[in-house]
């Protein structure tokens, strides 16, 4: 966890509150060219075989709030040998000044769109989480002048995202500002404390997205046609968060079933792919995926019985 949290600092002190770019190698490698390999005919000759990965180019602004919030828990977790300090905090600053910059500013998203840039909902509640946890860093290291400044950032960037991702046609959130489609990525919003998980606003978005992304028993990303058409595949984690949600929102029956049903999905090993076909339930895409075996180790977690109400 030391190693982890000392890369992120390492990300926050280099960037310079300016150009992170949204992945990695995994040796911290920055240069990530793409190309393909042509001798190799793919899985059931399904080519073209990449290697790279060309995202590492793309605007991805949730990344400034995620790496504040995978770095605010060294503020607070005492088992850690380096506790967080005001030198840290002041190198985190100049990511919160980014977000501040860029909520509202087109990007490529979460889900890495090659082909249109939009204001995604997501990456501006990242944005605000960051300055959000910026606040909360502050307020913990008894910097009351940042904290302040922070909280007053933050209320501003949660009044804007509100206004301008909810449509109130539809009654529910929505992938985009101002737009009208839905993005399985807005069941997390109460997991980053943007809303309540009683907020009506976010019950009927994850009602909504029950109603509209999901295929069978799996959830989708979206619907929309992205790069390569019109998705086929469910992205597995998309329905994790959706246990999530159903278990938040009091619907826990409802969660358990599809945990259960999501862990018979899994190959020989308890192993998951990136994504699955919701008919014939094959695993397709990236394997091992990690996304996917977080997002079970997240929904056990979440419908596990707290050890003090055991006995």
């Amino acid at each position: 966890m030391e190693s982890y949290l000392h890369f992120i600092d390492q990300v926050a002190a280099t960037g310079n509150g300016a150009g992170i770019q949204p992945l990695f190698g995994i040796g911290g490698d920055t240069l990530l060219e793409e190309h393909v390999v042509t001798g190799l005919p793919g899985y059931r000759s399904m080519g073209p075989v990449r290697v790279g990965n060309l995202a590492y180019v793309q605007k991805q602004h949730d990344v400034y709030g995620a790496s504040i919030l995978a770095a605010t828990h060294v503020f607070f977790d005492r088992r850690l040998a380096s506790p967080g300090d005001e030198s840290l905090f002041k190198r985190l600053e100049p990511l919160g000044e980014r977000a501040l910059q860029l909520y509202n500013q087109p990007d490529a998203g979460l889900w890495e769109l090659r082909g249109t840039q939009q204001v995604h909902t997501f990456s501006a509640v990242m944005c605000w989480a960051g300055c959000e946890r910026l606040a909360r860093i502050a307020t913990q290291l008894g910097l009351t002048d940042r904290a302040k400044c922070w909280n007053e950032r933050a209320r501003t960037l949660h009044a804007e995202i509100l206004e301008r991702a909810w449509n109130p046609k539809l009654g529910t959130f929505v992938a985009t500002f101002d737009g009208d489609q839905l993005d399985a990525s807005l069941l997390r919003l109460n997991e980053l404390f943007f809303v309540d998980d009683n907020d009506p606003r976010y019950v009927a978005t994850v009602r909504a997205i029950g109603r509209e992304l999901k295929r069978g028993d799996f959830v989708f990303r979206y619907i929309v046609p992205d790069d390569f058409g019109a998705p086929e595949n469910a992205f597995l984690v998309c329905t994790f968060w959706y246990v999530n949600a159903l278990h938040a929102i009091g619907d826990r029956e409802d969660a358990r079933r599809t945990f259960e049903d999501l862990l018979g999905c899994r190959n020989r090993h308890g192993l998951l792919a990136e994504h699955i076909d919701p008919k014939t339930r094959e695993q397709w895409g990236n394997f091992v995926q990690t996304y996917s075996m977080v997002g079970l180790i997240s929904s056990a977690i979440r419908l596990s019985q707290r050890w003090d109400q055991a006995f």
